[in-house]
């Protein structure tokens, strides 16, 4: 048995590991760490606006666009999909895997002021971009009242 050398920070990402799983938050593998489980990943999101729209980028490389589902059902964005691991082969052997796989879930609120129905979706280099247009404020119609 080799002697292993106590390493206070190792306990302490084991611990925060510990933790975001048991709240439901994606948790990273350290170098040498262990392998997430299936249910343990999703896809990184950037979310930005603009006056005219919101765009939704997320990370989703070796995934097939057909093996992702993009849903808005009232006012969630809901962005699912799966990425399968690589099957291993007579000739070939895996020596470290640290990549997420497996079955994934996003969801978004939407605010009140998008057009849902005009949402657009594209799918490339490994990177789903959505465009999601904002609809025109609606101001309220000022009615002078004469007092008498």
């Amino acid at each position: 048995m080799a002697i292993v050398k106590w390493d206070p920070w190792r306990e302490i990402e084991d611990m925060f590991d510990r933790y975001t799983r048991a709240i439901g938050a994606p948790r990273r593998s350290a170098a040498g760490g262990e392998v997430a489980t299936l249910a343990d990943w999703s896809p990184q999101v950037d979310i930005a606006e603009t006056p005219q729209e919101f765009t939704i980028k997320a990370e989703l490389p070796e995934i097939n666009k057909d093996d992702v589902k993009v849903t808005i059902d009232n006012g969630v964005l809901t962005l699912q999909g799966e990425r399968k691991r690589e099957v291993e082969q007579k000739d070939k052997k895996f020596h470290r895997i640290e990549r997420f796989y497996g079955s994934f879930s996003r969801s978004f609120s939407l605010p009140d002021n998008v057009d849902a129905n005009a949402a657009k979706a594209t799918f490339k280099d490994g990177v789903l971009s959505l465009q999601i247009p904002k609809v025109a404020e609606v101001k309220p119609k000022g009615i002078e009242v004469k007092v008498q």
